[in-house]
């Protein structure tokens, strides 16, 4: 009998790339099942210098990295600007080598688990006769709004007519009533339908229901409703996040080391613990825009001054390369910002973000509203002010605000005025309100991965059908 063989190709991301390598040692955890993890050749580097990844899967000789090249230049920032040019890039320069992968015969895979946004793999998995299951790491209530675009283009909702942008949207099933045109994601404003981004989006929509399967890093009691629109369309449905809590719950219960282990491709500077472990409990704003998100230098001066006139403590990400036009290492920053932040405030580069939020003396977040980042904030119990960038941010901002009411969504804004009132609502005026909501999301979360819990039962489906490759 052939072994159970999976391969796994992520979105070369920071997100997707987190949230994959965690399914990938959640599975190793089962001996029986092996695993080819597929990185590229970029992403690859950046974990060996940023991480102890290598270190961490030598204790798994059912596991292997693989690289592939991701078709792009050396040079390029890889930021949220380039995204289209990855998955180009690797549907033109990785797809071909993921095929021989799948069709090789020694070692043959019995299941693949790819990004929903590679939609070649529909074809590559149908030609090999293997099961291909679509793990989407964004959140299902953003997917779904993709799969709405058809609908909604046929409706006249998009694009937009006029400028009114609070204007509710109709064209979402069991979202009526929540979703305005600014909720949508990013690329429905465009006044043109003719772009790469919409006809990708509508080429994922059409292959993501051709899966055998479709794995979401989220639970029942968050997105129950969602979840059972989309079981309607794919009946195959593994619901097993929050990820990261789900893997320490694993760890603990086979009595391995559960530190917290990190799958960064940034340096992450951890001497901003020793700068929390000083600070009063629930005082501090924790600040970031994630891995891809920039920002313009007058907006970032906006921040600056909104933070600091909330007298807040605040502690704030500046990503390398995320403050565009920004020189000379904040030279050119007023006196009266810099004199404030030594008071109340720490930078760094980059954090260890689980661990931060996890700190006893986080009262709050200022997020990008990326998946990944929501989640690692409703298990930590820790309410959010969202500003999000792009594509799926929208959306998440909308359910933190409108439907989970963890926080509040700023989407659209940018002004100190704006800013420094939403903090000092969150972190002062709200916030035992808020804390409260945050509360009992966390313990829902965790009592999801706990024995008998709906992600806890969802994984062990998962595993079972991947061991008994009865996909």
């Amino acid at each position: 009998m052939a072994v159970p063989h999976v391969l796994i190709f992520p979105l070369p991301l920071q997100g997707p790339l987190n949230c994959m390598l965690k399914l990938a040692e959640l599975l190793c955890l089962h001996k029986e099942i092996h695993i080819t993890f597929i990185n590229t050749e970029y992403i690859h580097q950046r974990l060996m210098n940023n991480t102890a990844v290598l270190i961490r899967f030598e204790k798994y000789p059912n596991f292997k990295f693989v690289t592939v090249p991701d078709g792009i230049p050396e040079d390029n920032l890889r930021n949220g600007e380039q995204v289209r040019e990855i998955i180009e890039g690797v549907e033109k320069a990785s797809s071909p080598l993921f095929r021989e992968m799948v069709m090789t015969t020694t070692c043959a895979p019995t299941c693949l688990i790819v990004d929903g946004i590679f939609t070649f793999a529909v074809d590559i998995a149908k030609e090999a006769k293997i099961p291909l299951l679509y793990f989407d790491t964004i959140s299902p209530c953003s997917l779904w709004t993709y799969l709405a675009v058809p609908k909604l283009i046929e409706d006249g909702e998009i694009p937009f007519k006029g400028n009114n942008l609070d204007a509710l949207v109709n064209g979402v099933a069991g979202m009526e009533g929540v979703m305005r045109r600014r909720d949508l994601p990013s690329f429905c404003r465009t006044p043109d339908l003719d772009i790469p981004i919409i006809k990708l989006v509508i080429k994922e929509g059409k292959h993501i229901v051709q899966a055998q399967g479709l794995i979401f890093n989220t639970f029942e009691a968050l997105e129950g409703p969602i979840l059972s629109q989309f079981r309607a369309l794919c009946p195959n449905i593994y619901a097993i996040g929050p990820l990261h809590t789900q893997m320490k719950a694993k760890l603990s219960s086979q009595y391995l080391p559960n530190t917290l282990t990190s799958n960064s491709i940034w340096k992450e500077d951890i001497s901003c613990i020793d700068w929390l472990n000083k600070q009063p409990n629930k005082s501090v704003l924790f600040v970031s825009i994630g891995s891809l998100a920039t920002m313009s230098n007058a907006q970032f001066l906006e921040f600056w001054y909104g933070l600091v006139n909330s007298k807040t403590r605040f502690l704030w990400v500046q990503r390398p390369g995320s403050i565009i036009g920004l020189e000379d290492d904040n030279n050119n920053v007023p006196m009266e910002l810099v004199k404030s932040t030594k008071e109340r405030g720490c930078i760094i580069s980059w954090a260890p973000q689980e661990e931060v939020l996890a700190h006893p003396s986080i009262g709050g977040f200022l997020t990008h509203s990326g998946w990944n980042s929501t989640l690692e904030s409703i298990v930590a119990g820790v309410p959010m002010i969202c500003w999000p960038y792009f594509v799926d941010q929208q959306v998440n901002s909308r359910y933190v605000g409108e439907v989970w009411k963890l926080g509040i969504d700023m989407k659209d804004v940018c002004d100190r005025a704006t800013i420094e009132r939403m903090v000092i609502q969150v972190m002062d005026v709200k916030k035992i309100d808020f804390l409260e909501k945050a509360k009992h999301m966390s313990d829902l979360a965790i009592a999801s991965v706990g024995e008998g819990g709906s992600s806890y039962q969802d994984l062990d489906r998962l595993i079972e059908d991947i061991r008994l490759m009865r996909i």
